[in-house]
């Protein structure tokens, strides 16, 4: 629970990229180039036809968090409450990792007001993928937002 009076945070980070999201390391189990299928929900297949997919969770937790964003807007305090998502992953492969979420699709949820699946990468506003530390990314991440540390969640 954020220290400050809200009963959320203002930021959540997602480490998505070891097995937190999804049951892969994206720079150790994927080879690229990525593709999708049609319009396939939920599922990237790389060189090898190997399938990368979100635990089945996941989309209802994103749709979730930024559903409480949209919320959040429309109340007399905008700047102040929107919840920021955030993509964070200490990956060697960033390109591999931002080429999956712009193929990845989340599918739609009919009870957030989201008829149409859209690309995982349309959830996040900021997106920390690159070699490094965790450290890095919540400074970075604390910097461009303004966003206190004790306002910020890791998952």
């Amino acid at each position: 629970m954020p220290k400050s009076s809200q009963a959320h945070p203002q930021l959540v980070a997602l480490i998505w990229s070891h097995y937190t999201l999804w049951d892969l390391w994206i720079d150790t189990h994927v080879t690229g180039p990525l593709k999708r299928h049609e319009d396939t929900v939920n599922q990237v297949l790389d060189t090898y036809g190997e399938p990368i997919s979100f635990y089945k969770d996941v989309p209802h937790i994103l749709h979730n968090i930024r559903s409480r964003s949209l919320q959040m807007e429309a109340s007399a305090e905008q700047e102040d409450r929107k919840v920021v998502i955030a993509a964070c992953s200490r990956t060697h492969a960033p390109d591999l990792a931002h080429q999956c979420l712009r193929l990845l699709l989340v599918p739609s949820s009919h009870e957030h007001s989201s008829p149409m699946p859209k690309p995982a990468i349309e959830f996040f506003d900021e997106l920390e993928i690159y070699p490094g530390s965790k450290i890095t990314h919540f400074k970075s991440l604390h910097e461009r937002t303004g966003i206190p540390y004790a306002d910020m969640v890791m998952q």
